[in-house]
């Protein structure tokens, strides 16, 4: 399996990254009544046999589960397994203290000693400014605690502001975790891709399926039925749906040429963009081999420009 650098010189991670914010969640996912930690296991292990080994995570996830259950499994193998996590700026936090307080916290559910990076969870800082944000960070790469440094949902200007705080103390931003997906290329058109390029930070792309949209299994005719927070969402809504179907159609197609799904395509486009890594969440062993089948294969430059023409409505 080809490897990515994480920012310019930061730790080879698979290409593919498991999402883990299903991993103990009662609020959104249900955890506890859909699925069990036994089945979060059984997604650990089958991660690990199919050669992803990058798990992302963050302190509020299950409020503290999913850190705990990554800890748990991770005693269990001798394989290396690299984890991002993250730390949440909340407004009662706003020495540089709170932040090494934080990353104790985590890296005491995690069970080791570092992580390969951590992230800003949002841009706002609340009382902490970006400056001593950035510093306290830098500061744990120097303790080695964390390989990198992360941000999440950052803008351009935001990544810009928090890349020149660390180049000043020798430290790359590596990474900006962003929603990134063939529904939501809207990082193509406001500056974070360029800049991310140009200043040698991967983009993680979170929400890559679009909340499931993209698998294909919701459609006007389909008898799956959204649930939950989808329910509610208007892209599930039967405009909505209608909408994106001559996206899946063409997934399909593409997908049917070469054996798979319309999920493995989609999930494949984000890798061949190149500096792009998508975190796809998985709360079971079939759903992390499907997000597998994705790697050791590529679309070819017919299939991109199809895509790329396809979803062009989606790209403001």
């Amino acid at each position: 399996m080809t490897t990515i650098t994480l920012g310019q010189n930061g730790p080879t991670v698979a290409p593919l990254c498991i999402g883990t914010w299903a991993w103990g969640d009662k609020l959104f996912w249900n955890y506890g009544k859909d699925y069990n930690s036994e089945q979060l296991k059984e997604a650990f292990i089958a991660a690990l046999e199919t050669g992803v080994t990058f798990f992302d995570t963050a302190e509020v996830y299950g409020l503290g589960m999913s850190e705990e259950f990554l800890g748990q499994f991770m005693q269990q193998t001798s394989q290396p397994v690299q984890i991002a996590t993250k730390y949440g700026p909340a407004p009662w936090r706003f020495t540089s203290q709170s932040v090494a307080d934080a990353l104790t916290a985590s890296l005491k559910r995690l069970r080791v000693e570092r992580v390969a990076l951590y992230q800003v969870h949002w841009p706002f800082a609340f009382f902490m400014s970006q400056q001593t944000l950035m510093n306290a960070l830098a500061d744990e790469v120097q303790r080695g605690r964390i390989a990198t440094v992360g941000v999440s949902n950052y803008s351009a200007e935001q990544m810009r502001e928090a890349h020149d705080i660390l180049a000043r103390r020798g430290v790359p931003l590596a990474a900006n975790q962003v929603r990134y997906s063939l529904l939501t290329r809207q990082i193509e058109t406001n500056g974070i891709f360029a800049a991310a390029r140009e200043l040698g930070v991967t983009i993680l792309a979170y929400s890559p399926l679009a909340q499931g949209l993209l698998t294909g299994k919701y459609a006007t005719d389909s008898a799956e039925t959204p649930n939950g927070a989808r329910k509610i969402d208007p892209r599930f809504s039967k405009q909505g749906l209608e909408k994106i179907a001559p996206v899946i159609s063409l997934l399909r197609t593409i997908g049917e040429k070469r054996d798979r799904t319309p999920a493995q395509v989609a999930l494949n486009w984000l890798i061949v963009q190149g500096n792009t890594i998508p975190i796809a969440g998985a709360k079971t062993a079939q759903q992390v081999q499907q997000n597998a089948g994705a790697l050791n294969w590529q679309l070819t430059d017919d299939d991109i420009a199809q895509l790329d023409e396809v979803t062009r409505p989606w790209l403001h």
